[in-house]
């Protein structure tokens, strides 16, 4: 004959914290990238000095008209500083006439 148990009921919490920021509907796509300023944000992880050359060479091939500022810019994506440094990118976006960006991050 099977044992029978008697449990005790927890009370139990969810892990995550409640939202901390609401959803934003995303910014419009360009039309096109003719004539664009295209910003390169790197962590300097994995290779992407490589992925960015051979990313301009395609998108040049698309669109010939097309501006790049290279990630050698902005330094390190993922830095003791993060913080500041991510908090100036929308100045320095603006500074630099920036129209769209490419964040390159390794896993």
């Amino acid at each position: 004959m099977a044992e029978q148990r008697e449990y005790d009921f927890h009370e139990v919490y969810w892990p995550r914290s409640p939202r901390q920021t609401k959803v934003r509907p995303l910014a419009p796509r360009l039309e096109t990238l003719n004539g664009k300023t295209v910003a390169q944000l790197w962590d300097m992880v994995f290779r992407g000095d490589e992925v960015f050359a051979l990313l301009e060479e395609g998108l040049k091939a698309r669109f010939p008209d097309i501006r790049f500022v290279s990630w050698r810019e902005f330094g390190s994506s993922h830095c003791g500083n993060e913080k500041e440094v991510l908090a100036a990118l929308p100045q320095r976006f603006k500074e630099l006439g920036v129209d769209a960006v490419i964040s390159g991050m390794a896993c």
